[in-house]
């Protein structure tokens, strides 16, 4: 019999012996093991969260681990924190919750273990849940809240998961940002104390922080090895993440919806799920974590995860609002010409009463402006075809103006307090849809299915959310139920996505929303990609992709070739250089093609051919980072390998540039040290190949040695400048 039978066997008995009375239950993946003690009527207790046990290790794991509570709920223990709080109706505010059943099931490509808790006490009830997947080192964790009280609890805090983490030399890895500056990488030692990641914006959540975090066990991160905790809370709205570093051995980190100002009254039989929080575990380091949500993220948790992303141009940059029948026609031509795929018409093309030429009015009134299209978007599809490219365009469903028509009709589908007036957004005018509303619910579904239903053939939604709650109110829910606005607010947008993607599942959709204010995994399964910045320049994009990358794989990453001076900052870069960070995620255009030269669209063209040979490497490969632009060493390296490492494709990115600086040389990582590998640089602008062009190395070589790269190119001298890149694309030589 194999050892991975046994280990099933044992697994499964484990799991059998929690509906008995019993105590250890095993959350297993093929390279990871969670270890937790269940004694019915005993507490439910985490033992063990790392690399995969063997039977024998788990039968004594006990006895070297400190156990700690797997759930800690306030009331009993009140000094530390918690995970679950409520109140009774009696005004009791305290919990008691022991093992009551463990339950497993069996899905497709997981395994569901259900760990049910109930008060002594009261008739209160959670589910502690874990999905562990069978072929990604992926663990889904969350809870399921639920009473039988006569009447209604409120809960006060309703975390999805906790972990406790072994003190010692613990550091954490979180992004931070803002508008244009999304997706900044920050490390930092955990330290005695609290520290809180947290969001309320109430409609984008990763704007100024992320709901994901990684921690490196082993002191400072490192990118390639180490043992590294990686977390991403999958929810849309507001979270708060929490670790606390107390008077005892571990870091206490906890995870889930931001309860402040979302107090929720539980009836009796409603059942409260919180979202998932997905774990993993790497020897890797961060890039090892990194690769695990990658790949669970392509196969489980993005939408056509698996499809191959399509090389568009978006108007916006080139045009913005100035949008007409014949301008888009000439941008379809030219991004044909160039090899490219798809067209997207960005905001401008709506609006009858009022229509849209700046941020001001229409939202919400989606007709076609006829005096800007006179032969609407009809039109334009039968362009896009003639020029054999699809076509998109751009709407913000969940957002309307006070100069509306929809507005004018419907004032009380807009979220706002009772009594107050409307705090105004973007153009003075904006405000959110109050998605708490079923009315408003099947308007928006009814945005995306009435433009799928007349032009069937529209390929592409980019979807847009450009104001955060500025409004606590909703004018649907009751005088009782005002703090459950924003949770009502996301569980509407996912019904609404659900309903889009049942009926349209081929339909390829961006969130968008204000740039990269929507990267998180509570949307994901319902889009396709997301926006990583409104600042499409490329030298700040290093840096915003690099952290992004952290968890988000490149195939949701739309990441465009832009104009110099770039629009955001007024940097002027070579377009080599904007070419090579762009093609290291899912690559499109943000530029007016009409104004660039015939030289720049031929380099171009042969960066968009290019791009289409090592698309399945980058879209679906497994992610390297070497040398971090946040190291301040002038460089900034990462690679992509294909799952059979029969394929690679290395990025290298000047960041600064002195006379004679010394930089680094760039050992590679994740090939096969027995394979051979032919390298050829691509975009390439030098007048003479580099010196190892078409020559063929070993994987071991590479990896212990890298190759040298020329810090400057030898062009000619009036096309010298200080930007400088390269991408090589290694190939197996059998």
């Amino acid at each position: 019999m194999s050892l991975k039978r046994l280990f099933g066997l044992f697994f499964m008995a484990v799991l059998m012996a929690g509906n008995a009375s019993a105590q250890q239950v095993v959350v297993a993946t093929p390279n990871t093991t969670m270890a937790l003690s269940a004694p019915k009527g005993g507490e439910l207790k985490h033992i063990y969260y790392g690399t995969r046990l063997d039977a024998s290790d788990l039968s004594n794991i006990e006895a070297a681990q400190s156990a700690q509570r797997a759930f800690p709920v306030h009331g009993m223990y009140t000094p530390l924190e918690t995970a679950l709080s409520v109140k009774h109706a009696d005004g009791n505010m305290s919990l008691q919750l022991v093992v009551n059943n463990v339950t497993n099931r069996q899905e497709a490509n997981a395994d569901v273990t259900v760990i049910e808790l109930v008060d002594k006490v009261y008739p209160f009830h959670v589910n502690v849940c874990y999905r562990a997947y069978k072929d990604v080192d992926i663990i889904e964790a969350w809870t399921e809240i639920s009473h039988q009280e006569k009447k209604p609890v409120v809960l006060n805090q309703f975390a999805s998961a906790y972990l406790p983490i072994r003190r010692g030399d613990v550091w954490m890895s979180s992004l931070y940002g803002s508008w244009a500056n999304e997706g900044k990488l920050v490390e930092e030692p955990l330290t005695p104390g609290m520290k809180v990641v947290k969001n309320k914006d109430g409609v984008r959540n990763s704007h100024t922080a992320h709901a994901e975090v990684m921690f490196s066990l082993d002191g400072r991160p490192q990118e390639n090895s180490g043992n590294v905790i990686g977390t991403a809370l999958c929810y849309s709205g507001n979270y708060k993440l929490r670790v606390d570093t107390h008077d005892d051995e571990f870091h206490h980190f906890f995870a889930g919806i931001n309860e402040e100002n979302s107090a929720y009254t539980l009836k009796k039989d409603e059942l409260f799920v919180t979202p998932a929080l997905a774990l993993t575990y790497s020897n890797e380091g961060l890039s090892g974590s990194s690769r695990n949500f990658h790949k669970w993220a392509r196969q489980y948790k993005i939408a056509n995860g698996n499809t191959p992303r399509k090389i568009l141009l978006n108007s916006w940059e080139g045009v913005y609002f100035d949008i007409n029948q014949e301008g888009m026609d000439q941008m379809m031509a030219d991004i044909a010409s160039m090899g490219g795929e798809l067209f997207v018409m960005d905001d401008g093309w709506f609006g009858d009463k009022y229509p849209r030429k700046n941020d001001s009015s229409s939202l919400g009134d989606w007709v076609v402006d006829e005096r800007k299209l006179p032969e609407g978007i009809e039109g334009l599809l039968r362009d896009a075809k003639k020029h054999g490219i699809k076509f998109g365009l751009w709407i913000e469903p969940e957002m309307t103006n006070t100069t509306s028509e929809l507005y004018e009709q419907h004032p009380d589908w807009i979220l706002k307090a009772p009594l107050r007036e409307p705090v105004l957004g973007r153009g003075g005018t904006q405000l959110v849809l109050d998605l708490a509303n079923p009315e408003v619910q099947d308007f928006v579904f009814g945005i995306v299915d009435d433009l799928m239903t007349k032009y069937p053939e529209l390929d592409y939604i980019k979807w847009d959310a450009n104001m955060s709650v500025q409004n606590h109110g909703s004018q649907y829910l009751g005088k009782d139920e005002q703090s459950h606005m924003y949770i009502a607010y996301h569980r509407g947008l996912e019904s609404v996505c659900q309903r889009i993607r049942a009926k349209y599942p081929s339909l390829t959709i961006q969130a968008c929303a204000s740039g990269g204010g929507r990267a998180n995994y509570g949307v994901m399964p319902y889009f396709d990609e997301f926006w990583v910045s409104d600042n499409t320049d490329c030298l700040q994009r290093v840096y915003m992709q690099w952290g992004t990358s952290y968890f988000f794989p490149a195939i949701a990453m739309a990441s465009h070739i832009s104009a110099a001076p770039n629009h955001q900052t007024f940097r002027t870069s070579a377009l080599k250089y904007r070419i090579d960070v762009a093609m290291s995620g899912r690559l499109g255009m943000e530029i007016q093609p009409k104004h660039m030269t015939d030289e720049e669209k031929a380099l171009c063209r042969k960066a968009i051919s290019e791009y289409k040979e090592i698309r399945p490497v980058v879209q679906f490969g497994d992610i390297y980072r070497l040398v971090s632009p946040y190291d301040n060493k002038g460089l900034a390296s990462l690679m992509y390998v294909s799952e059979k490492k029969d394929e690679a494709v290395f990025y290298w990115w000047k960041l600064e540039h002195m006379v004679n600086q010394h930089l680094p040389r760039v050992k590679m990582a994740g090939l096969s040290p027995d394979k051979y590998y032919q390298v050829r640089e691509l975009n390439r602008i030098d007048n003479k190949p580099l010196p190892f062009e078409g020559k063929t190395y070993s994987g071991a070589y590479l990896m212990a040695n890298g190759l040298d790269m020329p810090y400057n190119h030898t062009v000619d001298y009036h096309k010298q400048n200080d930007y400088s890149s390269r991408v090589l694309y290694l190939k197996e030589v059998k």
